[in-house]
C-alpha cells in the first residue's frame, strides 16, 4: 500500500518537489499537458486556504486572484489548481500529559470522528501521543479501524509500546519531565513525514505548554518547514493546569501555514476538528520556479497576496532552499 500510494501521489501531484526540499529533478506541471521534466530547477509548492470576512472558506478563485513573492521579489505562478484529490498524509498528535486528563475522552471521541471524515481513498494517517516521552501508537495506515484503536489506546502519562524515543535518531532514548511537544513535532517530521510526498499535515491536540523537550521551538518549526508539513493546533487548555500557551501555538501554525483554534468545551472540540477537516479538503495549489536558483540552503520568505483584501490567505511563510 505504501509504494502504491507514493505512485499515486507522484501522478496526481506532477512529481512535486517537496517545496524545494528535495534536490535537482522536478516536474513542470500543466493542467492540460503531461508532466515535463526540468533539471536543476526546484519547484516550490504552496497549499493555500482562503477565507472571507465571515471566516467562510472561498472555493471559486482563479489563478489571477493570487500573487506570490519570494524575499520580496514577484514570482510567476507556474501552475494552479483547486486541490481536492491529491492524497493527504496526516499525523495526529495527542497531548497525554496530566493537563489534558479531563479532556482526553472527548479528544478521543472527536479525533476518531475526524479521521473517519477526513480520510479518503489514497490517504494515510499515523497516531502519536506525547507527554514525558513520544510514543507511536499507529504507523501510517489507511485502515480507519486501526487508527481509531490507536487513538483509544492513548493514556495520560503512560508510555505505550513502539516509542519513537527508543529509536536511534537526533533525540535518542531518554526520559524527560514535562511535555515533549517540540520533540513530538520534530520526530513526526524528520522520522515519519520526511520521506512522504504530496500534501502533509500534522494535527495536534495540546495546550502547547512544553516542559522538557530536547529540541527548541525553532528547531521544531524548522523541521516542519523543511519537510513541507503544515501544522494545525487545537489549543485545548485547562485553566486548572495553568491554561494554554497561545503564543507558542500561533508561532508553530503561522510559520507552517496552519491554524490555531482555541477550544474550551467538548462542543467546540468537535467543531474545531470539523474546521480542520474542511480546510484540508478545500485548498488551492500554487507552484512556482523561484527566480533565485541559488542552492545555498538558506531560508526564503514567501508571501501570498490577493487583490481582494477582504479575503484572508493561509499559507506557509517560507521554505529552505536546497544545498549543493
Amino acid at each position: 500500500m505504501r509504494s502504491a500510494k507514493k505512485v499515486l501521489v507522484v501522478c496526481v501531484a506532477w512529481g512535486m518537489a517537496l517545496g524545494a526540499a528535495l534536490p535537482a529533478l522536478s516536474q513542470e506541471p500543466s493542467q492540460q499537458q503531461a508532466p515535463v521534466i526540468r533539471t536543476q530547477v526546484n519547484l516550490v509548492n504552496l497549499f493555500v486556504t482562503v477565507r472571507d470576512k465571515s471566516k467562510r472558506i472561498v472555493t471559486d478563485l482563479k489563478q489571477d486572484d493570487f500573487k506570490v513573492a519570494e524575499d520580496g521579489q514577484p514570482q510567476q505562478i507556474a501552475f494552479f489548481s483547486k486541490e481536492v484529490t491529491l492524497p493527504i498524509t496526516l499525523a495526529l498528535l495527542l497531548d497525554t500529559s496530566g493537563s489534558e486528563q479531563y479532556m482526553l475522552p472527548s479528544i478521543q471521541d472527536a479525533g476518531g470522528r475526524f479521521i473517519e471524515r477526513v480520510l479518503r481513498k489514497g490517504d494515510e494517517a499515523l497516531v502519536m501521543s506525547f507527554d514525558s516521552d513520544v510514543d507511536l501508537l499507529s504507523d501510517f495506515t489507511d485502515d480507519r479501524g486501526q487508527i481509531d484503536r490507536a487513538i483509544r489506546k492513548a493514556r495520560i502519562n503512560v508510555p505505550s509500546a513502539g516509542s519513537i524515543g527508543n529509536n536511534p535518531g537526533p533525540i535518542g532514548s531518554r526520559q524527560i519531565t514535562g511535555t515533549a511537544l517540540y520533540d513530538a513535532i520534530y520526530l513526526a517530521c524528520n522520522e515519519k513525514l520526511n520521506t512522504e510526498a504530496g500534501r502533509k499535515a500534522i494535527v495536534i491536540v495540546t495546550d502547547a505548554q512544553d516542559e522538557g523537550s530536547k529540541v527548541r521551538l525553532e528547531e521544531a518549526v524548522e523541521a516542519a518547514q523543511r519537510t513541507d508539513t503544515v501544522v494545525h493546533i487545537l489549543l485545548v487548555a485547562d485553566p486548572r493546569f495553568g491554561g494554554g500557551n497561545g503564543g507558542v501555538a500561533h508561532k508553530i501554525t503561522d510559520e507552517t501555514g496552519g491554524r490555531t483554534i482555541s477550544v474550551n468545551s467538548e462542543k467546540h472540540l468537535a467543531a474545531a476538528f470539523d474546521q480542520i477537516s474542511e480546510e484540508l479538503r478545500s485548498q488551492y495549489t500554487l507552484g512556482y520556479y523561484p527566480t533565485n536558483a541559488t542552492h545555498d540552503g538558506k531560508f526564503r520568505k514567501i508571501k501570498v497576496d490577493m487583490p481582494n483584501h477582504d479575503l484572508k490567505v493561509l499559507a506557509r511563510k517560507g521554505y529552505y532552499a536546497p544545498k549543493e
